[in-house]
Protein backbone atom coordinates (compact mmCIF):
# COMPACT_ATOMS: atom_id res chain seq x y z
CA UNK A 1 0.00 0.00 0.00
CA UNK A 2 1.33 3.47 -0.91
CA UNK A 3 1.28 5.97 1.96
CA UNK A 4 -0.10 9.49 1.36
CA UNK A 5 2.73 11.84 0.37
CA UNK A 6 1.75 14.53 2.88
CA UNK A 7 2.01 12.02 5.73
CA UNK A 8 5.55 11.07 4.83
CA UNK A 9 6.52 14.67 4.13
CA UNK A 10 5.63 16.08 7.53
CA UNK A 11 7.26 13.27 9.51
CA UNK A 12 5.92 11.51 12.57
CA UNK A 13 6.75 14.51 14.79
CA UNK A 14 5.89 17.27 12.34
CA UNK A 15 3.46 18.74 14.88
CA UNK A 16 6.16 19.44 17.48
CA UNK A 17 8.42 22.44 18.03
CA UNK A 18 11.50 21.93 20.19
CA UNK A 19 13.35 24.88 21.75
CA UNK A 20 16.88 23.50 21.96
CA UNK A 21 19.23 25.30 24.35
CA UNK A 22 21.67 22.37 24.46
CA UNK A 23 25.14 22.16 23.02
CA UNK A 24 28.02 19.74 22.40
CA UNK A 25 26.71 16.14 22.05
CA UNK A 26 24.05 14.56 24.28
CA UNK A 27 21.42 17.28 23.93
CA UNK A 28 22.05 18.00 20.24
CA UNK A 29 21.86 14.28 19.50
CA UNK A 30 18.50 14.01 21.27
CA UNK A 31 17.07 16.95 19.32
CA UNK A 32 18.56 15.76 16.02
CA UNK A 33 16.81 12.41 16.45
CA UNK A 34 13.53 14.29 16.99
CA UNK A 35 14.32 16.58 14.06
CA UNK A 36 14.97 13.63 11.75
CA UNK A 37 11.46 12.46 12.66
CA UNK A 38 9.95 15.78 11.58
CA UNK A 39 10.06 18.05 14.64
CA UNK A 40 10.90 21.73 14.13
CA UNK A 41 14.12 22.21 16.09
CA UNK A 42 15.09 25.77 17.01
CA UNK A 43 18.72 25.68 18.09
CA UNK A 44 19.50 28.56 20.46
CA UNK A 45 23.18 29.53 20.38
CA UNK A 46 25.49 32.08 21.92
CA UNK A 47 25.99 35.05 19.57
CA UNK A 48 29.35 34.99 17.85
CA UNK A 49 30.69 31.66 19.09
CA UNK A 50 27.68 29.36 18.89
CA UNK A 51 27.83 25.70 19.84
CA UNK A 52 31.22 24.71 21.26
CA UNK A 53 31.59 21.95 18.68
CA UNK A 54 31.66 24.41 15.78
CA UNK A 55 35.38 24.84 16.48
CA UNK A 56 36.20 21.24 17.42
CA UNK A 57 38.45 20.38 14.53
CA UNK A 58 40.15 19.28 12.46
CA UNK A 59 38.75 17.63 10.47
CA UNK A 60 36.82 20.45 8.76
CA UNK A 61 34.31 20.80 5.93
CA UNK A 62 34.45 23.81 3.67
CA UNK A 63 31.30 24.83 1.81
CA UNK A 64 30.13 28.15 0.38
CA UNK A 65 33.15 29.87 1.86
CA UNK A 66 32.45 28.64 5.41
CA UNK A 67 34.62 26.25 7.43
CA UNK A 68 32.84 24.02 9.94
CA UNK A 69 33.96 21.08 12.05
CA UNK A 70 32.71 17.66 11.03
CA UNK A 71 31.93 17.10 14.73
CA UNK A 72 29.29 19.84 14.70
CA UNK A 73 27.94 18.74 11.34
CA UNK A 74 27.32 15.21 12.62
CA UNK A 75 24.87 16.38 15.30
CA UNK A 76 22.92 19.33 13.99
CA UNK A 77 21.06 18.60 10.78
CA UNK A 78 17.34 19.44 10.54
CA UNK A 79 17.64 22.48 12.81
CA UNK A 80 17.24 26.23 12.55
CA UNK A 81 19.68 28.46 14.43
CA UNK A 82 18.81 31.51 16.54
CA UNK A 83 21.55 33.41 18.37
CA UNK A 84 20.41 34.83 21.72
CA UNK A 85 22.37 36.36 24.58
CA UNK A 86 20.38 35.39 27.67
CA UNK A 87 22.11 38.15 29.62
CA UNK A 88 20.55 40.69 27.26
CA UNK A 89 17.05 41.72 28.36
CA UNK A 90 15.61 41.88 24.86
CA UNK A 91 17.10 38.53 23.82
CA UNK A 92 15.91 36.92 27.05
CA UNK A 93 12.39 38.10 26.26
CA UNK A 94 12.66 36.41 22.84
CA UNK A 95 13.92 33.23 24.51
CA UNK A 96 10.97 33.22 26.90
CA UNK A 97 8.46 33.67 24.07
CA UNK A 98 10.19 30.87 22.18
CA UNK A 99 9.87 28.54 25.17
CA UNK A 100 6.22 29.43 25.79
CA UNK A 101 5.45 28.74 22.13
CA UNK A 102 7.25 25.41 22.02
CA UNK A 103 6.13 21.91 22.90
CA UNK A 104 9.43 20.90 24.46
CA UNK A 105 12.40 22.82 25.89
CA UNK A 106 15.74 20.98 26.04
CA UNK A 107 18.83 22.23 27.90
CA UNK A 108 22.11 20.97 29.33
CA UNK A 109 23.37 24.02 31.20
CA UNK A 110 24.82 23.82 34.68
CA UNK A 111 22.10 23.04 37.22
CA UNK A 112 20.20 26.21 38.12
CA UNK A 113 21.09 28.21 35.01
CA UNK A 114 17.67 28.02 33.37
CA UNK A 115 16.01 28.97 36.68
CA UNK A 116 18.26 31.99 36.95
CA UNK A 117 16.90 33.22 33.63
CA UNK A 118 13.30 32.27 34.41
CA UNK A 119 13.29 29.56 31.73
CA UNK A 120 12.95 26.49 33.94
CA UNK A 121 9.87 24.31 34.13
CA UNK A 122 8.46 25.94 37.28
CA UNK A 123 8.81 29.44 35.86
CA UNK A 124 7.23 28.56 32.50
CA UNK A 125 4.51 26.16 33.66
CA UNK A 126 2.46 28.94 35.25
CA UNK A 127 1.63 30.06 31.70
CA UNK A 128 2.08 26.74 29.93
CA UNK A 129 1.17 23.79 32.17
CA UNK A 130 1.35 21.52 29.12
CA UNK A 131 4.99 22.43 28.40
CA UNK A 132 7.54 19.61 28.54
CA UNK A 133 11.05 20.49 29.68
CA UNK A 134 14.13 18.28 29.55
CA UNK A 135 17.38 18.78 31.44
CA UNK A 136 20.50 16.78 30.66
CA UNK A 137 22.91 16.80 33.60
CA UNK A 138 26.23 15.23 34.43
CA UNK A 139 25.41 13.72 37.81
CA UNK A 140 21.82 14.70 38.60
CA UNK A 141 20.33 17.93 39.91
CA UNK A 142 19.64 17.31 43.60
CA UNK A 143 22.59 15.53 45.22
CA UNK A 144 26.23 16.37 45.72
CA UNK A 145 26.88 15.84 42.02
CA UNK A 146 24.62 18.71 40.97
CA UNK A 147 27.52 21.18 40.88
CA UNK A 148 29.89 18.91 38.96
CA UNK A 149 30.49 19.40 35.25
CA UNK A 150 29.87 16.27 33.21
CA UNK A 151 31.89 15.20 30.17
CA UNK A 152 31.75 11.89 28.33
CA UNK A 153 35.35 10.90 29.05
CA UNK A 154 35.01 11.84 32.72
CA UNK A 155 31.86 9.77 33.11
CA UNK A 156 33.35 6.83 31.22
CA UNK A 157 36.07 6.89 33.89
CA UNK A 158 33.74 7.35 36.87
CA UNK A 159 31.01 4.92 35.78
CA UNK A 160 33.19 1.81 35.56
CA UNK A 161 32.99 1.70 31.78
CA UNK A 162 36.73 2.23 31.37
CA UNK A 163 37.42 -0.41 34.03
CA UNK A 164 35.78 -3.07 31.86
CA UNK A 165 37.23 -1.85 28.55
CA UNK A 166 40.68 -2.75 27.23
CA UNK A 167 42.99 -5.74 27.34
CA UNK A 168 42.97 -7.87 30.46
CA UNK A 169 46.40 -6.89 31.75
CA UNK A 170 46.45 -3.39 30.28
CA UNK A 171 45.26 0.00 31.47
CA UNK A 172 41.58 0.95 31.60
CA UNK A 173 40.51 2.28 28.20
CA UNK A 174 37.75 4.60 27.04
CA UNK A 175 35.45 3.55 24.22
CA UNK A 176 36.53 4.94 20.85
CA UNK A 177 33.51 7.22 20.49
CA UNK A 178 31.55 9.28 23.02
CA UNK A 179 29.29 6.42 24.02
CA UNK A 180 28.00 7.95 27.28
CA UNK A 181 26.87 11.15 25.55
CA UNK A 182 25.17 9.06 22.88
CA UNK A 183 23.35 6.87 25.38
CA UNK A 184 22.24 9.96 27.27
CA UNK A 185 20.94 11.63 24.13
CA UNK A 186 18.97 8.56 23.12
CA UNK A 187 17.52 8.10 26.63
CA UNK A 188 16.53 11.78 26.58
CA UNK A 189 14.79 11.43 23.21
CA UNK A 190 12.87 8.38 24.47
CA UNK A 191 11.82 10.19 27.65
CA UNK A 192 10.68 13.26 25.70
CA UNK A 193 8.53 11.10 23.43
CA UNK A 194 7.04 9.36 26.48
CA UNK A 195 6.21 12.76 28.00
CA UNK A 196 4.59 13.89 24.73
CA UNK A 197 2.40 10.78 24.72
CA UNK A 198 1.47 11.26 28.38
CA UNK A 199 0.52 14.87 27.62
CA UNK A 200 -1.73 13.66 24.82
CA UNK A 201 -3.64 11.66 27.40
CA UNK A 202 -3.72 14.21 30.23
CA UNK A 203 -3.10 17.61 28.66
CA UNK A 204 -0.28 18.22 31.13
CA UNK A 205 3.44 18.57 30.65
CA UNK A 206 6.23 17.49 32.96
CA UNK A 207 9.95 17.82 33.55
CA UNK A 208 12.31 15.17 32.21
CA UNK A 209 15.85 14.73 33.49
CA UNK A 210 18.55 12.38 32.21
CA UNK A 211 22.08 12.30 33.63
CA UNK A 212 25.28 11.14 31.99
CA UNK A 213 26.19 9.06 35.03
CA UNK A 214 22.79 7.39 35.22
CA UNK A 215 22.87 6.65 31.50
CA UNK A 216 26.36 5.18 31.75
CA UNK A 217 25.39 2.88 34.61
CA UNK A 218 22.21 1.79 32.81
CA UNK A 219 24.29 1.27 29.67
CA UNK A 220 26.53 -1.24 31.44
CA UNK A 221 23.54 -3.62 31.16
CA UNK A 222 24.67 -7.21 31.81
CA UNK A 223 28.01 -5.98 33.20
CA UNK A 224 26.25 -3.75 35.71
CA UNK A 225 23.87 -6.57 36.53
CA UNK A 226 26.82 -8.68 37.66
CA UNK A 227 27.57 -6.18 40.42
CA UNK A 228 23.97 -5.37 41.36
CA UNK A 229 22.98 -9.03 41.72
CA UNK A 230 26.18 -10.69 42.96
CA UNK A 231 28.20 -7.83 44.45
CA UNK A 232 31.17 -8.79 42.28
CA UNK A 233 33.29 -6.21 40.49
CA UNK A 234 33.55 -7.18 36.80
CA UNK A 235 36.96 -6.86 35.20
CA UNK A 236 38.25 -6.48 31.66
CA UNK A 237 38.01 -9.28 29.12
CA UNK A 238 39.60 -7.61 26.11
CA UNK A 239 37.74 -8.71 22.99
CA UNK A 240 36.26 -11.74 24.69
CA UNK A 241 32.75 -11.93 26.10
CA UNK A 242 32.47 -12.43 29.87
CA UNK A 243 29.76 -15.08 29.49
CA UNK A 244 29.83 -16.55 25.97
CA UNK A 245 32.50 -18.63 24.17
CA UNK A 246 33.30 -18.62 21.27
CA UNK A 247 32.42 -14.95 20.85
CA UNK A 248 35.55 -12.99 19.88
CA UNK A 249 38.05 -12.32 17.08
CA UNK A 250 40.18 -15.27 15.96
CA UNK A 251 43.23 -15.11 13.72
CA UNK A 252 43.10 -16.58 10.23
CA UNK A 253 45.95 -16.71 7.69
CA UNK A 254 45.85 -13.00 6.79
CA UNK A 255 44.04 -11.29 9.66
CA UNK A 256 41.34 -11.60 12.29
CA UNK A 257 37.76 -12.71 11.86
CA UNK A 258 34.98 -12.10 14.40
CA UNK A 259 32.98 -15.24 15.24
CA UNK A 260 29.87 -15.28 17.42
CA UNK A 261 28.81 -18.87 17.99
CA UNK A 262 26.49 -17.95 20.84
CA UNK A 263 24.39 -21.10 21.14
CA UNK A 264 24.93 -24.86 21.41
CA UNK A 265 23.67 -25.33 17.85
CA UNK A 266 26.05 -22.71 16.48
CA UNK A 267 28.94 -24.26 18.42
CA UNK A 268 28.20 -27.63 16.86
CA UNK A 269 27.92 -26.05 13.41
CA UNK A 270 31.22 -24.22 13.86
CA UNK A 271 33.00 -27.44 14.75
CA UNK A 272 31.49 -29.06 11.66
CA UNK A 273 32.74 -26.29 9.34
CA UNK A 274 36.19 -26.41 10.96
CA UNK A 275 36.13 -30.20 10.52
CA UNK A 276 36.91 -30.55 14.22
CA UNK A 277 34.53 -33.13 15.71
CA UNK A 278 37.15 -33.67 18.39
CA UNK A 279 36.31 -30.27 19.90
CA UNK A 280 32.70 -31.32 20.48
CA UNK A 281 33.85 -34.45 22.28
CA UNK A 282 36.49 -32.66 24.34
CA UNK A 283 35.45 -32.35 28.00
CA UNK A 284 37.12 -28.92 28.15
CA UNK A 285 34.62 -27.60 25.61
CA UNK A 286 31.56 -29.70 26.34
CA UNK A 287 29.33 -26.71 27.14
CA UNK A 288 29.55 -22.94 27.34
CA UNK A 289 30.59 -22.94 30.99
CA UNK A 290 33.45 -25.32 30.25
CA UNK A 291 34.49 -23.33 27.18
CA UNK A 292 34.54 -20.15 29.27
CA UNK A 293 36.97 -21.71 31.77
CA UNK A 294 39.13 -23.05 28.97
CA UNK A 295 38.88 -20.14 26.54
CA UNK A 296 42.67 -19.87 26.11
CA UNK A 297 42.95 -23.48 25.03
CA UNK A 298 39.92 -23.13 22.75
CA UNK A 299 41.38 -20.06 21.09
CA UNK A 300 44.52 -22.04 20.27
CA UNK A 301 42.50 -24.89 18.79
CA UNK A 302 40.24 -22.68 16.69
CA UNK A 303 43.11 -20.57 15.36
CA UNK A 304 45.06 -23.69 14.41
CA UNK A 305 42.13 -24.62 12.17
CA UNK A 306 41.62 -21.13 10.77
CA UNK A 307 45.31 -20.82 9.83
CA UNK A 308 44.81 -22.62 6.52
CA UNK A 309 42.43 -19.99 5.08
CA UNK A 310 42.05 -16.26 4.62
CA UNK A 311 39.55 -14.02 6.38
CA UNK A 312 37.48 -13.81 3.18
CA UNK A 313 37.53 -17.61 2.78
CA UNK A 314 36.36 -18.25 6.31
CA UNK A 315 33.66 -15.59 6.19
CA UNK A 316 32.26 -17.22 3.08
CA UNK A 317 32.39 -20.73 4.55
CA UNK A 318 30.99 -19.79 7.94
CA UNK A 319 28.21 -17.59 6.56
CA UNK A 320 27.19 -20.36 4.18
CA UNK A 321 26.77 -22.55 7.27
CA UNK A 322 24.67 -19.88 9.00
CA UNK A 323 27.29 -18.94 11.59
CA UNK A 324 27.44 -15.24 12.58
CA UNK A 325 30.82 -14.01 11.36
CA UNK A 326 32.38 -10.84 10.00
CA UNK A 327 35.60 -8.96 9.34
CA UNK A 328 37.06 -6.32 11.67
CA UNK A 329 36.50 -3.25 9.51
CA UNK A 330 37.93 0.21 9.55
CA UNK A 331 35.30 2.98 9.57
CA UNK A 332 35.60 3.45 5.81
CA UNK A 333 35.33 -0.30 5.28
CA UNK A 334 32.26 -0.38 7.55
CA UNK A 335 30.42 2.18 5.42
CA UNK A 336 31.37 0.31 2.26
CA UNK A 337 30.14 -2.94 3.79
CA UNK A 338 26.85 -1.34 4.83
CA UNK A 339 26.41 -0.04 1.29
CA UNK A 340 27.10 -3.50 -0.14
CA UNK A 341 24.58 -5.02 2.28
CA UNK A 342 21.89 -2.64 1.05
CA UNK A 343 21.65 -0.39 4.10
CA UNK A 344 22.27 2.89 2.19
CA UNK A 345 24.14 4.41 5.17
CA UNK A 346 24.65 7.98 3.92
CA UNK A 347 22.15 10.77 3.33
CA UNK A 348 23.05 13.34 0.66
CA UNK A 349 21.33 16.73 0.58
CA UNK A 350 22.00 18.88 -2.49
CA UNK A 351 24.24 18.35 -5.49
CA UNK A 352 27.83 18.88 -6.51
CA UNK A 353 30.80 19.77 -4.35
CA UNK A 354 28.66 21.58 -1.78
CA UNK A 355 26.27 18.65 -1.26
CA UNK A 356 25.90 17.83 2.43
CA UNK A 357 26.58 14.23 3.40
CA UNK A 358 25.36 12.81 6.71
CA UNK A 359 25.15 9.41 8.38
CA UNK A 360 21.65 8.07 7.79
CA UNK A 361 19.32 7.55 10.73
CA UNK A 362 19.02 3.83 11.55
CA UNK A 363 15.26 4.19 12.08
CA UNK A 364 12.96 2.75 9.43
CA UNK A 365 9.25 3.69 9.34
CA UNK A 366 6.93 2.70 6.52
CA UNK A 367 4.70 5.79 6.59
CA UNK A 368 6.74 8.57 8.18
CA UNK A 369 10.43 7.74 7.74
CA UNK A 370 13.17 10.01 9.07
CA UNK A 371 14.42 12.54 6.54
CA UNK A 372 17.17 15.11 6.20
CA UNK A 373 15.53 18.39 5.20
CA UNK A 374 18.08 20.93 6.35
CA UNK A 375 21.86 20.88 6.52
CA UNK A 376 23.32 21.97 9.87
CA UNK A 377 22.82 25.74 10.17
CA UNK A 378 25.40 28.46 10.51
CA UNK A 379 25.14 30.40 13.76
CA UNK A 380 21.99 32.57 13.69
CA UNK A 381 21.30 31.54 10.10
CA UNK A 382 17.56 31.67 10.76
CA UNK A 383 17.62 34.48 13.31
CA UNK A 384 15.51 36.97 11.34
CA UNK A 385 12.80 34.52 10.31
CA UNK A 386 12.58 33.01 13.79
CA UNK A 387 12.35 36.38 15.50
CA UNK A 388 9.45 37.24 13.17
CA UNK A 389 7.74 33.90 13.88
CA UNK A 390 8.20 34.26 17.63
CA UNK A 391 6.96 37.85 17.67
CA UNK A 392 3.93 36.86 15.63
CA UNK A 393 3.24 33.75 17.67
Amino acid sequence: MTEPADRAGRGALGHLRIADFSRVLAGPLATMVLGDLGADIVKVEQPGTGDDTRTWGPPWWESNGATTSTYYLGLNRNKRSLALDLCDEADLAVARRLCLGADVVVENFRVGTMARFGLDRDSLAAERPDLITCSITGFGSTGEGADLAGYDFLVQAMSGLMAVTGVVDGEPMKVGSAIVDKLTGLYAAIAILAAVEERRQTGLGQHVEVSLMGSALAGLLNVGSVHVITGQDPGRHGNRHPSIVPYQPYRAADGQVAIAAASPALWQRLCDVLDRPDLVADDRFVDNAARLVNSDALETEIESSLADGTVADWIDRLRTAGIPVGPINSVSEAFAAAEALGLDPVWVLGDGEDAFRSVRSPIGMSATPPTVRRRPPTNDEHGDELRREIAGG
